[in-house]
This record gives structure tokens, sequence and C-alpha cells, in this order.
């Protein structure tokens, strides 16, 4: 390092002494942005046809000056033109730095710039040119214009990312959840559901974003635990004058709009429930089963932003920023469920789901610029996410179920109502200091989260084809094969995080600086459920009304033990009335008890790491670096599914050193290479190692405590970018990784067909290439973009060894030595074409949004049981936003046009592919969702 330090040296004494013509040169500086870079602002040696404009980096330079003295004059629009005087002599290279401010004289147009520009595909396309990592970003001028209402959809515009259709899972160059992190404004955030360690992106919506970014290969500012990618969310701010806006829509889904719909009993329109503070068991012994009517199918969604910036007379500056939104969804899906493991235990060709959901986002913000070398941020965001779910199951009455009593070859039905609800708050200061060579950032967050489903209600009948013979001597009959065949489900989930980021830069002179830096963060996450069975006496009771089951479930109806009619309620734990005996307890019959299964969990992380960047010359860029992360994770459970090993802990302590090394190379003032080679490590999360199993009405999926431990990964990239105007790019890449002892989701070769997560093989690797091309086909004479077409590609080869047996706490074996690896799909296609004229005060834009990812691992086959895998799926979108004036728009949009079916099928070498259900997806299999037709008007006053 010495040597290469050394070299560096004499190669930048070097440049400078074979300068011998006089210039000046410089950077020019953005006050409105904490300093940042300007680009494209006017540089001119007045009286002189001498002249430039700042680059990408805000960097000038104007050569072959005569000796003397001049004035150069900067100005950029909507900010205060500054005139300096300087003097150079012969063979002198003058260097020149100006910071321009907004103009108080044209406000409003710097309104108009400086709001924008931090979010449009010009900026961001900037920030990834100078970037010192390779990464890639979409603002919210892009959302904006290709109608992405929410972050997960963001982020699936972006070359080798896709989204699984059906869920909010994402995928990063085939890499699924467990490989991605998610942050907002570089701190991390929680997950919201058990089954996954990532936030779900939906409930995102653009409203809150002001870009969203996913840095591909490592910096060794990130956590540790990275393979595919970190994404980070910036947060919307305010820049400018007083400023409010309101909008509102309505749309309807095309398979949704002519149904007669359905919701959960005892939520509401707004995504809310009411109970939490009530014992579970009250509430099944007040409220009812059935679900409820509601009123016509119709998507509404509105929302508000007010902004204002209040200057001070010592150019201190108070910039406030609030937003709130409400969104709904109808959503009506027709499909088959299937539970098929080595045999088929349950079948319903005919199975429908009503979906209702809704989002309502809150942020506010404030951010002080105390002066021009300090500024502090507060931000606070609040959301509510709710799935409000109602299934019916075997409607043709052709449902099959192995273990049905009466019949097993038709009849078998289920209906199961389910409301899911999260509420979400992420609280943040962060700070940025400047003195001199150094520069501080730092920030500070808490997150709460409350994810809760409560009540889920769940009924199974046999003979349902009777209630179609029109004879009413012939019903429907409760099936009744354990108490839990009937049950109301109530599951909890709260997380709390502490984190903590802080980067200490020191830019020792133009060529080299060092950042030293410290992450913390602090999880703990407490979960439990619990079941109420309903133990039916009468095994024959006829179901006369297949729409009333709360005729039925009355607090009159429970038999108290008569064994005749009626109905008794049955829970797995009873309370203890004694405290030396657990096993003495009141009874498990018509009586409160405690929750069936827990755990509890606790992530301690503290890292430090450093790097420098070092400039070779006007070319080369190199970022090594290092990090040291102390990794400290532990689990408690009592889960009832493995019985005496059901009540454990499990813990997991190791200290990581983590090298990385980022390179770029820049061939010409637009053309960048890159490379980039990182080790970093993938952990468990909590979910993946609990072994609670949760079971869908023909899914189950749980946790495995031998996973836990970590995965060393070997990371590789090569890219090279081509921006050969403000607007428009080309670029390709190539990476590769290797993941040691990987964990894969796999369903274990048993008959409950359970999937869990395993740690499969020796090692998988990863190989790709990634093409991305902007490209303007029709620009005005202001240089504007009329017509414009993006297109990213993404091919790759995965191969991951399996172990022939695994003998541990679930034991299964493989019947081949290899596979893809789960997640991955070889192809993943986004494209858009995109046409905005103007006509006066009208700007229409309209776009063509497509997208494609082939068939992916969904869940690996143990034994003789084949894969599940996830069919590739098409999608396209038609937005069409109309500008009437500045302040007024109406938006249009037509979403999943194509309307492909989202199968899951499982290979069967002897009987072909078989549609099942996913763990990953809807209740359901070989459905379509149906277009979404959506009109908005908005207006800011």
């Amino acid at each position: 390092m010495k040597q290469f330090l050394l070299t560096i040296t004499l190669l930048t004494s070097l440049l400078t002494f074979s300068q011998n013509s006089t210039s000046i040169s410089g950077k020019v500086l953005d006050q409105e942005f904490n300093n940042e870079p300007l680009p494209f602002a006017n540089v001119l040696i007045k009286g002189t046809d001498k002249g430039t404009s700042s680059n990408f980096d805000g960097l000038y330079k104007i050569e072959n000056l005569d000796a003397g003295s001049y004035i150069i004059e900067f100005s950029f629009i909507g900010y205060e033109t500054q005139n300096i005087p300087f003097q150079v002599k012969a063979n002198e290279s003058k260097v020149l730095d100006i910071t321009l401010k907004a103009s108080a004289a044209a406000l409003d147009e710097v309104v108009l710039q400086t709001t924008t520009k931090r979010e449009s595909e010009t900026a961001l396309l900037l920030d990834q040119k100078k970037a010192v990592d390779i990464k890639q970003s979409i603002g919210a001028d892009e959302l904006s214009r290709k109608g992405v209402s929410d972050a997960a959809g963001a982020v699936a515009k972006i070359s080798g990312v896709s989204k699984q259709e059906g869920s909010s899972n994402v995928y990063v160059r085939g890499l699924g959840d467990r490989y991605l992190n998610t942050t907002m404004n570089g701190l991390s955030l929680p997950s919201n559901d058990v089954n996954k360690k990532n936030i779900d992106l939906n409930l995102f919506s653009s409203d809150v974003i002001q870009n969203v970014s996913i840095s591909k290969a490592y910096s060794s500012r990130f956590y540790g635990d990275f393979s595919a990618g970190n994404i980070d969310i910036t947060s919307k701010e305010h820049k400018g004058n007083l400023a409010f806006n309101v909008s509102t829509g309505s749309g309807f889904n095309t398979n949704a709009i002519d149904k007669n719909f359905v919701r959960s009993e005892g939520t509401g329109y707004f995504g809310y429930y009411g109970r939490y503070e009530h014992n579970p068991f009250a509430i099944i012994l007040s409220h009812g089963i059935d679900p409820e009517n509601v009123s016509s199918p119709i998507n509404i969604n509105y929302g508000a932003s007010i902004g204002n910036t209040f200057e001070f007379n010592d150019e201190s500056r108070l910039s406030v920023f609030a937003t709130a939104s409400f969104e709904n969804n109808y959503e009506y899906r027709f499909g088959k469920a299937v539970d098929f493991s080595t045999v088929e235990k349950k079948r319903f060709d005919a199975a429908e789901e009503y979906e209702y959901s809704t989002t309502t986002t809150a942020m506010a913000n404030l951010n002080y610029k105390i002066n021009n070398d300090n500024s502090l941020k507060f931000n606070s965001v609040f959301i509510n996410s709710s799935s409000d779910e109602v299934g019916y199951y075997g409607i043709d009455g052709k449902g099959k179920n192995r273990d049905a009593i009466l019949n097993t070859d038709e009849g078998f039905y289920q209906m199961n109502v389910q409301f899911d609800q999260t509420r979400m708050f992420v609280n943040q200061l962060l700070g940025n200091h400047k003195s001199g060579k150094y520069e501080l950032d730092w920030g500070f967050g808490y997150n709460k989260v409350y994810a809760n489903q409560p009540d889920r209600k769940r009924i199974s009948l046999e003979n349902y084809h009777l209630a179609f013979d029109n004879d009413s001597n012939t019903n429907p009959s409760f099936y009744s094969n354990v108490d839990f065949d009937n049950q109301r489900y109530f599951q909890n989930i709260e997380d709390d995080e502490y984190n903590s980021k802080l980067n200490l830069a020191y830019e020792a002179n133009e060529n080299l600086k060092f950042n030293f830096g410290y992450n913390g963060r602090y999880k703990t996450r407490q979960f439990d459920n619990i079941r109420y069975g309903y133990d039916i006496q009468d095994n024959g009771y006829a179901v006369t009304d297949i729409n009333n089951f709360d005729s039925f479930f009355t607090l009159s109806n429970i038999s108290f033990d008569s064994n005749t009619t009626g109905y008794d309620t049955s829970v797995i734990n009873g309370i203890p009335v004694s405290t030396t005996d657990p096993n003495q307890t009141l009874g498990n019959t018509n009586l409160p008890g405690l929750p069936e299964n827990t755990y509890s969990g606790k992530l301690s992380i503290a890292a430090g790491y450093a790097d420098a960047e070092i400039k070779a010359g006007e070319k080369w860029l190199f970022v090594p670096g290092v990090r040291l992360e102390s990794f400290d994770q532990s689990i408690k459970y009592d889960v009832i599914n493995l019985g005496n090993q059901g009540n454990s802990e499990r813990s997991f302590k190791e200290t990581f050193i983590l090298p990385t090394l980022n390179v770029k190379y820049a061939l010409n003032e637009d053309q960048n290479l890159r490379f980039s080679a990182s080790q970093t490590v993938s952990v468990p999360e909590f979910k993946e190692v609990a072994p609670f199993v949760y079971e869908d009405v023909s899914t189950r999926i749980g946790g495995n405590p031998d996973v836990l431990g970590y995965s060393k990964i070997l990371n590789v990239d090569l890219k090279y970018e081509w921006f050969f105007s403000r607007s428009e790019i080309f670029s390709v890449g190539a990476f590769t990784k290797q993941i040691n002892n990987p964990i894969n989701l796999v369903v274990v070769g048993d008959a409950t067909g359970t999937q869990r997560y395993v740690r499969t093989g020796d090692k998988a690797t990863v190989y790709g290439v990634e093409v991305e091309l902007r490209k303007n086909i029709l620009v005005d004479d202001e240089d504007n973009t009329n017509l414009s077409f993006g297109i990213n590609a993404t091919y790759m080869k995965t191969k991951q060894d399996l172990y022939p047996t695994i003998d541990e706490t679930f034991d299964l074996a493989f019947n081949k030595t290899e596979d893809e690896l789960q997640g991955a799909s070889p192809l993943i296609l986004n494209a858009d074409i995109s046409y905005s004229p103007t006509f006066k005060n009208y700007k229409p834009v309209a776009n063509l949004v497509f997208s494609y990812f082939s068939d992916r691992i969904d869940a690996l086959g143990s034994g003789d049981l084949g894969n599940i895998v996830e069919k590739g799926v098409p999608t396209l979108d038609f937005i069409w936003k109309n500008t009437i004036n500045k302040d007024f728009e109406i938006n249009f949009s037509a979403k999943n046009i194509l309307d492909p079916s989202i199968q899951y099928v499982r290979e069967d070498a002897r009987a072909g592919d078989i549609f099942v259900t996913s763990a990953n997806g809807k209740g359901i299999t070989d459905y379509k969702r149906g277009l979404n037709i959506n009109l908005q008007l908005k207006y800011k006053f």
C-alpha cells in the first residue's frame, strides 16, 4: 500500500508539472443542496469568446488564456449571477471554486428548478455517474411518469430487479428477500411480516419518495449482511415558498367491479381494527364469523401535501414538509388452491378470493440549515397497511380432501376470512457538518412495528355439493376431524429497533479522501399466536344456510360438554392455576387460554469501517475499504410442533472482517469502467430460525433452528457506462457471486409438505450480464425530450450443490446433486417508451411500461418431490399524464393490460406440471389479476 500511494503521488506530481498553459478551473457548488456539485452552470470569461459549462461533477476548466486580468461570470437559471475578478500569470493554472445561491427575485423559478432537480432522471444519472460504487436510482419524476405508486414498483423498473406478482417480494439479480437490505435515508428499516426479512416496499407510496436507489456492489458503509444489494429510500423534502397540493382519484379492477364484495366483520373502511385491547376469547364469544357485504368495489385515492421554507437573516433556513395520503384497492381472484406433496392432500379447482386492501401514509420532516456548513433533519413516517381477504375454496362442490370423513372425492369446502394490519412508525434524526477538510454525517433512528392478524376465521364443510341439489333434506355438514378444522386465529408481532450511522470524511487533498464510520443496530422481536378451535358435537349437523354460520356459532349453542348438540371451544394451552406445576390449568374447553406459539429474538450489530477514495490522475479512482462487524443474534422459542424440542433457545455470535475494493476508470468525460470485489456474509432472520409453522388453507411454512450461522459470499462486478447525454445512457455489466453454505426454502418430502429454510449444500454460484439503454428519439428546439425509450435486461446462470441427505432437526434428502438457485430468473426484462409533446400550456406524457421475468424456482423439492416453480409473467401498463397548466393535472392509467395468468406448478416427471399454491404468493394459483383502470386529479395551490 505504501508503494501504491507513493506511485500515485509521483503520478499526480508529474501531471501537475506537465501543465504548461495558462488556465482557470474549479468546481461550481449548489448552496441550496448542502454545497453539492451544480452541473450545467454557465461559466464565461467576460469580454472574450471563451466559456464552458460545469460538468456532471460541477467541474469546469477554461484553457489557453493569455496572462492578464479577467472577470469570470458564473450563472444558472434561478440563481444569482456572480462576477469574480482574477489574474493569471504565464503558465499558471488558477483554481477558483464558487458557490451559487438561489436568487430571491426568481424564487418561484427556483422552487421549480431545485425541487425537481434531485428527483429528475437527469440528476440521478449524474449521481450514478459520479458514485464511487455501482448503483442505480429511480426518482420521483420517473415514478410519476411511469405511474409507479410505491417503492416496490419503483425498484422493479431497475435493471436486474423483478417483483413477484401477487406479493411484495422483490428479487435483485435473482436473489430474494433474505439476500437484500432495506434502508431509509441510510438508516435500516424493520420488517412488517414474520415471513420476511425486509419491509414490504408496497407500504412506501410515491408521495413520500424523492428517489429509490439500489447499490448492487458492496461498500464498507453497508451492513455486512449483503448479497444482492441495498435498497435505500430517500424521503421527499421541500424547497422554496409555501406550496399546497391536493389530489384525488378513482378507478376499478375489471375482475372486481361486477362482484358483490365482502369484507371481515369488525374491520373499518380505512383499514383499522379496534379490538386489539380485548382478550381473543372475549372476541370470539361476542363477534360473529360471517363476512359482511360492502358497497360497490370502487377504488379511491386522495392525498395532500404542504411545505414552506423560512429564511432567516443569518442565512439559516428552515424547510417544513408534510404529506398524507390514503388509497384502497379491491381485487377479485378466481383460480385453484392445491396442496400437493408426496400425495394430493387438498384440491380446489374452483376457488375465489375477495381482497380489500388499504394504505395510509403520513410523513413530516423538518430540515434546518444552520449555515452553509451545518444542517439538521428530522423525519417521521407513519404507515398503516391492511389486507382484508375473504376466500371461498371449493365453490363448485368438487373440492377434494384426502383426510375427509364423509367423502374424499368431492364436496370439500373451506372459508377463510383474514385481516392483516401493519402499523409502522419510523423516526429519524440526521445531521451534516463541515469544517475545512472534514465532513461529518450522522443519523439516529427508532422504528416501531405492530403487525397483527386478528381473528382469522376458518370454517370447513363436507358434502358441499349437496347445497346445490335443491333438496332441503340433503345438506352439507361441518368437517371436524380435529377441533381446529374450524377455528379462530390471532397473531401478534411487535418489533423495536434502534439504529445509528456515523461517517467522518477527511479530504487530505483533491486526490485523497478518507472515510471512517460506525454503524449500530439493536433490534428485538416479540411474536405470539393463539387458536381457538370449534369442537362440533354433532358430526352430522346439517348446515342449511352456507351464508349464515353465525346462526350456529352463538353463545346459546355452546354445549358445555353435552356431547350431542352445538359446539365447544378448545384452546391448546390453558391458564395455569399452580405456580409450581404448569400442567395444572383451568382447562382447555370453553375457557380462555395462553399463546400457542411464542418466540422472542434479539439482534445486536456494532461495526466500524474505513475506506479511502484515491484519485490517480484524471482517470482513476480507487476505493479500498474494510469493515469490522460484531454480530450477535439469539432466539428463544416455545412452539408446539416439535414436542419436547419445541422449547429451546439458540444463539450465534461472530466477528466478521469484510474487505472491499471499488475501482472507477474514466475513459473520458462521458464513459466509466467500473470494477468491484468484496467479501460479505448472509445471516438468517428470526423467521428462518424459529420453527413455528404457519398454516394457510393449502400451504405450510416454518423456520429451522439448524440454519443459525452464516454464509460467506464473494462478489465480483465489472461494468461499463456511457452517459452520451444528460438524460441518455448505455451500460453493460457482468457479475458473479459465490455463496458458501446457502439457505434455500425447501418443501420437505413428507406427508405434511411443510416448506422450511434449509442449508442445502456447500456452495452456490451466480453468473450474469446486465444491459441498459436510455435513448431520446425526438427532442425539441430547447433540447427537451419528446419521444424516448428505455430498456434493460439481465441474463443469469445459477447453480448450487445439494447434499445427498440432511440429518438434523428436520431430515430430508435430495435425489439430485445440483439445481438452480431458488428465486433466480434466467431472464429479466424492463422496457418503456415515452411520448411527451408540448402544446402551449398543455403538456401530455404518454407511457407504455413493460416488464417480464422468466420461470424461477419458488421452493426446492426434496426426496421425490419436484421443485415448485413460479411461471414467468409479462406485465404491460399504460400511463397518460395530462398537465393542463402549471397547477392542474388530469392523469389516466390502465395497468396489467396483458392480464397474464399467475401460476405456480410443481414439477413432476411422471404426471407433468401440477398446479400448486405458493407460500410466497396468494392463497390460490392459476388466476388473473384483472386490469386496473384509474383516473386522478391533482391541483397545486
